[in-house]
């Protein structure tokens, strides 16, 4: 694992001095946090997701149907999206049916809350709070 950390500028108007901190989450937690959500900024593959977490488990064909594209464009979001560990999938002769690959994700998390550091696997924002929990 990486231990390098990423440093960051203060933009607070409250401080005078131009410090730079250094940031709690390693180099290599954040690219792999920074592709995961690359990809989830696209409204087919999150559509893929809500699908996915909806229904569980389904086929490329199913998939092409609700987002209206061909499959080569579906199979494409898929290839991308299993590369970064978002979907899994088994073959059942010739169909694929995906299915979100959880685990992948929860490490992920974990491991981004590990390195921010405060034990509490929470990060407080100025109007809300961000929590990681395991079933």
């Amino acid at each position: 694992m990486n231990n390098h950390s990423t440093a960051v500028r203060s933009r607070s108007p409250k401080t005078a001095s131009s410090t730079t901190l250094p940031l709690r989450i390693s180099d290599e937690t954040l690219g792999r946090m920074t592709a995961v959500f690359k990809l989830l900024a696209d409204p087919s593959r999150l559509k893929i997701v809500l699908a996915l977490a909806q229904d569980g488990e389904l086929h490329v064909s199913a998939l092409c149907d609700m987002l209206g594209q061909s499959q080569p464009a579906v199979s494409h979001h898929l290839t991308l999206m299993r590369m970064v560990g978002l979907v899994g999938f088994r073959r059942d002769g010739k169909h694929n049916y995906y299915r979100l690959a959880s685990g992948h994700v929860r490490d992920l998390f974990e491991q981004f809350f590990a390195d921010a550091g405060n034990g509490q696997k929470t990060i407080h924002l100025e109007d809300f709070t961000l929590s990681f929990k395991r079933k």
